[in-house]
Formats: C-alpha cells, structure tokens, sequence
C-alpha cells in the first residue's frame, strides 16, 4: 500500500471541472493582476475568518512582511518569537531590518511558551509574532496579556491554521494582524503560492493595500517603500473553488485525527499530539513525538507511507541567524522536540484502510 503524506490528486479530482470554469472567466476579462475574483476571495475569507478585512497578497511570507511594515518594524527593532517553525517567521523579522528574538515553545503544544516571553522583552521590543503550529492555535489569552501589558502589537503567523479557533475565536483574528499562506500544502491551497493579511483595523487595513503595490498611493505617488505583492488572480480562481470545501476538509482532519487517537494510545514509544483545552486545530500536521524518531521515519518510507520532520533545526541555530548569537542548549525544549518529532498523513481524503496500515506500520516498527 501507498499512502502519501498528502494527496493532492484525490483532493482536486472532483474539483478540476470547477476549477477550469473559474480559469475561463478569468480569462475571459484579461485581469490577471488584482482581478474580481481577489476581491471576491477577500471578501469571502473575512467572512469565514471572522475578520473585518482581508487583504491577499503573493504569498504567506510576503503577508509576514507587510504586517511587519504596516506596523513600522524597522532597523534594529526586535520582534520575539518561536524558533520551532518554518523560516518564513524568523525571516521576514530579518528582511525588514529587525531582530528575531525567541522564547521556547511548549513541550506538548509545540507553540511558543507564553510564560516565556516577558523574560526577553527589552525596550526594542516593537511587536510579538505567534505562530500557532500545525493548525493549533497558541495560548492566545496569556500572550494577549502580555502584550497589552506591554503595549505591543500581536502578529499571528496563522500560516497553518486557517479556520482554527481559541476560546472560540478565530485564529489570525485575535492580534493586530494575521497572515495566511495558500502554499499547495495548506488545508486552503492554491495551485502555487499565495497569501493573506487579516485585520480589524481599518487604518492598518489601508496601509496593507497601500504596501502590496510597492506603497503607491494614487498611482505612481509612493508614501512608503512597499512591496509587489499581488495575489493573483488565477490563484484566487482556484481558492474560490476550493473555499466552499474547506470547512469539511478540517473537520474530515479532526476526524481522522480521532481515529489515531483511539488506535495509537497504546504505543508507549510516542507521544501524541496535545490539544489546548480552549484550542480547536484544524490538523495541518499529525504531529508525534517518537522514540528513535529517525529509525521510525526510514521505516515508515520504506513501507510507502509519507512522513516528514517539522521542524529538524531550530531558527535559532540556523547558520544565517549566527549574529544573533544563540547557542545549542538556550532553548532546550525546542532543541529536544527537533530531534523527535515525525508527522504523518491526516489529509482529509485518507482512507480508514490507510490509516490503519499507518498505525499497524508504526506499531510493527516498535513491537520487532
């Protein structure tokens, strides 16, 4: 048996016909710059998302460096983060001239550990950036604390997690600004890179619009140095198509991450993923914490079952992030949970009969 960590095939087969419809209109008109169709995604993801602007942009990490801009991080300033994500968070802080500062994550959620970020909050602090990691939110009403406390602005890196909740709000809606990603990988996936800014505020909103066009205001009349960060038009087409699924989509994760939970408590040798009591994921990643986790991922891909380790080294060791001079053993936790997590298939269209030969896979590798 094959079973892929993701199966875009299965996902678009019944989709296609659609899709081709929503490409036709498109170019029908010629606009494939901001055309209709991104500002009918927009209005339809504020919908869903429960926020009152949604502004697309070219891609999940350029939307990190808008929010960074309408917000004027700049030279020098430092932005505290989570080393345990992918290198868009940290390096969109460095493309603005800023510094990433980072708190360790929580050991069981894998999200930054809230009562660690008044420890490195300094007086060039300008802002704090969640991540909420495999589509779960991060303990938003501690961090939310802290940064009214000190009177900084949030960004939600909500890259993995459109449609997830704390506390019944929706994530990306909490802070000043949250960004999406519409990577292909993602539960809402475009067919090649796109991005959003989700906000409440209308100033901050305007600016957003004003930045994605290389900061021009009217035409050629520039108050900032902005970016050229459209979302384009035929990727729009694609998500319109796909956003009526989305809901499903996550609930058919959460479903299948059910079923790994009452099949896989057995296995002393893994940990499975922990969820916030206030937290409601929409399962990105399945994300186990293993003994001999390296063993288990060159078994599991030799039985054809797709894996991956998110993350295998932490932001704050990375080579490019040398000048900022952390060293192993700052940040144990994420240290540690580098060196054992694995996440396996939880897409919404694997099958029961996949599943469980992923569960009897893992449990074979233990049990021999």
């Amino acid at each position: 048996m094959n079973v892929p960590l993701l199966d875009l095939n299965a996902q678009y087969d019944a989709l296609l016909d659609d899709i081709r419809k929503e490409f036709e209109k498109v170019f029908a008109s010629h606009k494939y710059i901001l055309g209709p169709q991104v500002k009918e995604l927009e209005e339809k993801i504020s919908v869903y998302c429960e926020a009152k602007y949604a502004i697309g942009c070219a891609s999940g990490t350029d939307a990190l460096v808008l929010a960074l801009k309408a917000l004027e991080i700049e030279k020098d300033d430092e932005v505290i983060t989570t080393p345990f994500t992918f290198f868009a968070t940290a390096g969109s802080i460095h493309r603005v001239g800023a510094n990433p500062v980072f708190a360790d994550i929580d050991p069981e959620t894998f999200n930054i550990d809230a009562d660690q970020i008044e420890a490195v909050i300094t007086s060039k602090t300008k802002a704090i950036m969640v991540v909420h990691l495999f589509g779960q939110p991060a303990d938003m009403d501690k961090i939310t604390a802290i940064a009214r406390k000190n009177d900084l602005p949030i960004i939600e890196d909500n890259a993995q997690g459109i449609g997830a909740r704390f506390d019944n709000k929706v994530a990306g809606t909490i802070g000043d600004i949250g960004t999406l990603s519409f990577f292909p990988s993602k539960n809402l996936g475009a067919m090649g890179d796109g991005g959003m800014c989700l906000t409440n505020d209308e100033k901050l909103a305007e600016k957003l619009k004003q930045l994605r066009v290389h900061g021009e205001n009217p035409k050629y009349f520039h108050k900032w140095v902005g970016l050229n960060s459209r979302l384009d038009t035929l990727q729009a087409a694609v998500l319109l198509t796909k956003l009526p699924h989305l809901e499903s989509w996550s609930e058919a994760r959460r479903q299948n991450a059910k079923y790994y939970y009452e099949n896989m408590n057995d296995i002393p040798q893994i940990k499975l993923p922990v969820i916030h009591k206030k937290a409601k994921s929409i399962y990105n990643q399945f994300t186990l914490i293993a003994e001999n986790r390296d063993e288990l991922q060159n078994f599991l891909r030799e039985k054809n079952i797709g894996c991956a380790v998110y993350y295998p080294k932490p932001l704050h060791i990375q080579e490019c992030f040398s000048y900022l001079n952390y060293k192993e053993g700052d940040l144990p936790v994420s240290e540690e949970m580098s060196k054992k997590v694995i996440s396996i298939p939880i897409y919404s269209e694997i099958s029961k009969k996949q599943q469980d030969y992923v569960i009897e896979t893992i449990k074979e590798f233990y049990l021999k």
